[in-house]
């Protein structure tokens, strides 16, 4: 395959990255600026350089379509995107970047035709309300992807958009898509975002320093790598319609990935702590219809997830390069779930 993906130096980017070049498949970035830090932490700088990027902004549909003509590009995976502060803080660049961006994405892969043969987008479980919207007396749990979606930033009604925008592309030109829906993605690259303070937690404890988690309750906890192997099956297994699928991973308490983090790393017992308050966003997801569609998909297990994570920071850290800067990054407060 030969795949752009926009937004591709991010976390999520860096690990597909990761994976499609271990297949040898030939990876295009394109993003506003390179940026391979992330790659750099999971790949030899031999496959960093096999890495092309492409300058451009996703907004910018001439840009777009030209990197997709020039470069003969067979796949796209789009993840460009803001994340929920940027997009309360200012809804309207929120808008252009997530909607606009992805409508010019669309429109790219409509005037190429038969040239590409599958477009995957990131979406997000961000869509779904908080569990508090979902009564079990009304619904049954875990929540199928058709359940109604009634999110609570302007980030998730973006993503809802974008998902509805997909269904009509397929409805009026036939335009075949998938869109994927991460919950709290955890690896070594994750600094950025409400849900990288598991990540951050992770290295803080190998380093013997304290650090606090700012939420609590339940949330789904997806490695990296099977999140990447997922986006990467949706492009290339056989697949007609523009659905939005739910991923799973390992649902549980963060006290319950507090036990599992002190299994692995006994000195997070008395370094990590986490609080109480409930993120916004439903956290049982049932991920049926994926594995139906286009699985079978990866779920590895949390303990282990965690212990590659560990084993790789642990292999920076020796290495003196293991960036801490993040564990000093202002938090983000987590939108929370409606009191009674």
């Amino acid at each position: 395959m030969r795949v752009l993906i926009t937004g591709g130096y991010g976390f999520i980017g860096a690990w597909i990255i990761r994976n499609l070049l271990a297949r040898g498949d030939e990876v295009w970035v394109f993003d506003l600026r390179e940026d391979n830090r992330r790659l750099r932490l999971i790949l030899p700088a031999a496959d960093v350089a096999k890495v092309r990027f492409v300058p451009g902004d996703v907004t910018d549909l001439p840009a777009v379509s030209a990197a997709i003509a020039q470069h003969q590009i067979t796949h796209v995976i789009h993840l460009a995107g803001l994340q929920v502060p940027t997009c309360r803080a200012d809804p309207l660049l929120g808008a252009k970047v997530n909607v606009l961006g992805t409508l010019a994405v669309f429109e790219a892969v409509k005037a190429a035709a038969d040239q590409v043969k599958r477009l995957v987008y990131a979406s997000s479980a961000a869509v779904f309300g908080g569990p508090d919207k979902y009564p079990p007396r009304t619904y049954t749990w875990p929540l199928a992807d058709d359940v109604p979606l009634i999110p609570s930033t302007h980030y998730g009604v973006f993503k809802c958009c974008n998902e509805g925008n997909a269904r009509i592309y397929f409805q009026d030109f036939g335009l075949s898509s998938v869109g994927l829906r991460p919950w709290t993605v955890y690896g070594v690259g994750r600094d950025l975002g409400m849900t990288s303070e598991p990540t951050k937690a992770i290295k803080a404890a190998l380093l013997g320093r304290p650090y606090h988690i700012n939420f609590g309750g339940w949330t789904d906890f997806q490695y990296a790598d099977d999140v990447a192997k997922t986006f990467i099956y949706a492009l290339e297994r056989p697949y007609t319609g523009a659905k939005s699928y739910n991923l799973r991973g390992s649902v549980v308490t963060l006290q319950e990935f507090h036990a599992v983090l002190c299994q692995v790393l006994p000195a997070a017992a008395q370094l990590i702590t986490f609080g109480t308050t409930q993120i916004a966003i439903a956290y049982d997801l049932a991920d049926d219809a994926l594995q139906r569609d286009l699985g079978p998909m990866p779920r590895t297990p949390l303990i282990d997830g965690i212990r590659e994570t560990v084993a790789i920071f642990r292999q920076l850290h020796q290495e003196g390069r293991l960036d801490t800067a993040d564990l000093e990054s202002p938090r983000t407060a987590p939108v929370v779930v409606d009191e009674p």
